[in-house]
């Protein structure tokens, strides 16, 4: 089975005159701390915190670049209710919500909490 591939921004990043770090993407980070199997998983690539961000731009376009991304593997199941899109022939999800959704079906982690039921 193919890997599916997490772009994220870096844990500290230099902008509005401070270094700072993205909650979404901490969030995520929180998850594959509790579910270390998910990590394996994946492949993470980081992206800058200006934009363009070149990589989620190559395979999604200029038009989605949020991080966290979950781009999914050919191969990857698909699951109702966890905001999978398609563009560019690729199927993602684009907020840390409804990738912890997904792995709450795919890997049998926690659902994140006042998310509602699956």
């Amino acid at each position: 089975m193919g890997r599916d591939d997490l772009y994220l921004l870096p844990a500290g990043f230099a902008d509005n005159d401070r270094r700072e770090y993205c909650p979404e993407c901490a969030e995520i980070w929180g998850v594959l701390a509790y579910y270390p199997a998910i990590k394996e998983s994946l492949e993470i690539t980081y992206q800058p915190i200006s934009k363009p961000r070149p990589k989620l731009v190559a395979r999604l376009g200029d038009k989605t670049q949020n991080c966290p991304t979950l781009v999914l593997s050919a191969d990857s199941p698909m699951f109702e209710n966890c905001g999978i899109m398609i563009l560019n022939g690729e199927r993602f999800i684009n907020n840390a919500r409804d990738i912890g959704r997904y792995w709450a079906q795919r890997f049998g982690a926690a659902v994140p909490r006042g998310t509602g039921p699956l």
